[in-house]
């Protein structure tokens, strides 16, 4: 099994479950508040963790309750947490709204996340540039993506980047990718299309491995998700088709998933197909973290 080095965020989830959206000027009332480990690189980790892998996560927290559930959380999914450092500012927290459908919307205040800055990740380099794949997101500072995007390249070293947060990363970035991972609104964001275009989904990812990516995966929710090869050869993998219960922390769950398998020596193809799978499980279940599940449960929850 190969190793995984994931480097990113870290945050409590504050989840509140909500009707409806308010409107603009609008106050309603929710349920009670639950706090919860997430942030999409301690996502990610976590459910690579809970999967088997074998992970070294890179971050940072603030010292109080927060850090200490999410150190907790990660150690609890067998991620090494020796790289995890303790800013001087508080722990991440992400603001996030469930409503019936499963659907959120969410609010991140990045916090100590700020901190895990090109100096930081280049005191760790010994324990992720030597790893077999290296994951990150967007929920951290440019530079550092930049910076980490660099090591990789030069020293051939696999790197997956989830473009999450949608946002446009330099080209050197995305030259570096093997695979980029995006879902619909992310890939428009950094093709530069309207919003509400209705592309077909493998008109995007050729576009995107245009932008210089060596290979392309594509969510699509509920209609699964598409990767493009390096060789321009395209997989589909249909969705299973589940009731959402909370959509929050799917796509990390995927990434994670997709991580395990590519790290492992697997194909796109077969990451497609473990990584619907995971993410299936995941909506079902409240929560980001903790609703993913170990391998013995993929496939039959």
């Amino acid at each position: 099994m190969g190793t995984i080095a994931v480097i990113g965020s870290a945050n409590a989830d504050l989840v509140v479950q909500v009707d409806r959206r308010p409107a603009g000027g609008e106050t309603i009332l929710g349920s009670d508040l639950v706090i919860t480990p997430g942030g999409k690189g301690a996502n990610q980790a976590v459910a690579a963790g809970l999967l088997g892998g074998d992970v070294r996560f890179v971050g940072a927290v603030g010292a109080d309750a927060n850090g200490d559930l999410l150190r907790g959380s990660l150690a609890d999914a067998g991620v090494d947490v020796s790289r995890l450092g303790t800013a001087d500012a508080a722990t991440g927290v992400a603001l996030i709204f469930v409503t019936p459908d499963g659907e959120n919307s969410i609010v991140v205040a990045p916090g100590a996340n700020s901190a895990v800055t090109p100096a930081h990740v280049a005191a760790c380099e010994p324990g992720w540039a030597t790893a077999d794949l290296v994951v990150m997101q967007l929920e951290v500072p440019m530079a550092t993506v930049e910076c980490v995007a660099a090591t990789c390249a030069r020293a051939g070293t696999r790197f997956l980047l989830n473009a999450a947060p949608a946002a446009v990363p330099p080209s050197a970035v995305l030259g570096a990718c093997d695979p980029l991972v995006v879902n619909r609104s992310e890939a428009l964001l950094l093709l530069g299309d309207d919003p509400g275009s209705t592309a077909d989904p493998e008109q995007l990812a050729r576009r995107l491995a245009l932008l210089g990516p060596r290979s392309v995966v594509l969510t699509l929710g509920a209609d699964g998700a598409l990767a493009l090869e390096a060789d321009g050869s395209v997989h589909h993998q249909a969705a299973r088709r589940v009731t959402a219960v909370d959509t929050t922390g799917a796509g990390d769950a995927f990434v994670g998933a997709l991580a395990v398998e590519l790290a492992a020596g697997g194909t796109l193809a077969a990451g497609l197909a473990r990584a619907t799978d995971v993410a299936a499980v995941s909506v079902q279940r409240p929560g980001a973290q903790s609703s993913y599940p170990r391998a013995s449960e993929v496939g039959r929850a």
